[in-house]
């Protein structure tokens, strides 16, 4: 199992999307749950597809952090 970095943001409307830079996945939900479900999800799909085609999924080199100023 591989961890990857997730960025979530939430829209005007309330609703969340969800993204990662190491893969082309997004996804979305009307809530900050629903949407980890949903990339959650949209992350095992695509890494399975990578398999299928014989290529190795990414290995993440990120990490998050914040800075008070």
């Amino acid at each position: 199992m591989t961890d990857y970095l997730v960025i979530y943001e939430q829209a005007d409307d309330g609703s969340w999307s969800a993204r990662t830079l190491d893969l082309p996945v997004y996804a979305v939900g009307s809530s900050h749950a629903e949407a980890e479900a949903e990339i959650r999800s949209a992350l095992a799909l695509h890494l399975e597809v990578l398999r299928d085609r014989g290529e190795s999924p990414p290995v993440s080199n990120l990490v998050a952090g914040t800075v008070s100023v």
